[in-house]
């Protein structure tokens, strides 16, 4: 029975998940159904996404009702081969929900799974997961965290079978907030005595954002550290950027301020949620963190343009990739032209914003399997 009958659950995004509303199937009963394939959306507390079909097989049994809460590892539906009789199917539905404890409301999984380590005086937090010596290193954007790979952090440890870090860079998240000069050469020797403190000589860099940037600085100041650069709508790779974003976000202190900030950075404006801009004003109201964000700024911008570009960098990686998001409204998707080199794996995906990493996570997921490949 198990070999031919397979539940879809409700999945976990992310630490903090605990529940999601079902909002609608794409698929019905009956159809035929890659593994893979996206077949169902579920809204989070931080972002609407798309559940992917667990294995291939014909989708037998739908037991859930749209827009509905339920909690993770709840059964959506089920899918057989036309093998498995009606009956055995009944059966495996009402076994599963006789059986299923749904997770306890409390944070102890979230504080358990982060760890936090002193770099030069700085408290970082960070979150490991997977086996092996070789590594890849998640690095968000300005005014991110690791809560940005939320749907990257698990499956490129599926993908790949490599230890996966994602860390919260200083100014960010749960690390400290003081953030030296500010500048990138600041944020790069912060993760690079990052990688040296918990073990890592040489690792897989994936950057989004501003992230980007540090990771190619990384490469420029440590080569010998870098065994791929996975770079996600990344900052350094050209002069223009969208100030008036970075300025409305640091400044905006309430719901209506900050809305229409978040909203630029997705492609498809619904997915900025209330909770999304809950937990982010929670953040931007920590002690710190508006002098952090505009320090960085301050490093990073120079009149309206980014200080530093590291296009060069690139040539001298053995494999990279960058990805894009066209509608990208923060960072001009032009940046990608920029890049020359054979080297290089350049993809653009059509219906994506700068968040691309959450918005399209299957498209960039299988890039940056390939790229570490």
């Amino acid at each position: 029975m198990s070999d031919s009958i397979r539940g879809i659950t409700m999945p976990k995004w992310g630490l903090s998940m605990k529940e999601g509303k079902l909002l609608e199937w794409s698929v019905n009963e009956g159809d035929e159904i890659s593994k893979g394939d996206e077949i169902a959306d579920v809204e989070t507390e931080k972002i609407a996404s798309a559940v992917e079909a667990p294995a291939s097989g014909k989708l037998r049994k739908i037991v859930t009702e749209n827009d509905t809460v339920y909690p993770v590892g709840a059964l959506l539906g089920v899918i057989a081969d036309d093998s498995v009789s009606d009956d055995e199917v009944n059966a495996y539905v009402e076994k599963f929900l006789a059986e299923f404890v749904p997770p306890e409301d409390d944070d102890e999984e979230e504080v358990s799974a982060s760890e936090f380590i002193d770099i030069n005086g700085l408290n970082i937090r960070y979150v490991s997961k997977g086996e092996g010596d070789d590594t890849i290193l998640l690095i968000h954007g300005f005014g991110g965290d690791l809560d940005n790979w939320l749907f990257n952090h698990d499956d490129l440890v599926a993908r790949t079978g490599k230890k996966v870090i994602a860390l919260d860079l200083p100014g960010h998240g749960q690390s400290s907030k003081s953030v030296g000069d500010g500048s990138q050469d600041f944020l790069a020797d912060t993760v690079i005595a990052f990688m040296k403190a918990v073990g890592v000589d040489k690792a897989h860099l994936v950057g989004h954002s501003m992230g980007g940037a540090v990771a190619l600085n990384i490469a420029s100041k440590q080569a010998d550290m870098v065994n791929s650069l996975s770079l996600i709508c990344s900052a350094g790779l050209g002069k223009e950027i969208n100030l008036e974003y970075l300025d409305g976000f640091i400044s905006s202190d309430s719901r209506k301020q900050i809305k229409p900030f978040l909203q630029q950075l997705f492609a498809d404006v619904d997915l900025v949620t209330r909770q999304l801009i809950n937990n982010m004003l929670q953040y931007k109201r920590l002690d710190g963190v508006t002098a952090a964000l505009q320090q960085i700024k301050d490093g990073f911008i120079e009149g309206a343009s980014q200080k530093k570009q590291f296009n060069d960098v690139l040539g001298s990686v053995s494999k990279a990739s960058v990805i894009w998001g066209a509608k990208d409204q923060i960072i001009p998707a032009s940046h990608k032209d920029n890049i020359s080199g054979g080297n290089v794996e350049v993809l653009s995906v059509a219906d994506a914003g700068h968040m691309v990493q959450m918005e399209a996570a299957k498209e960039v997921n299988e890039a940056i399997a390939n790229t570490v490949a």
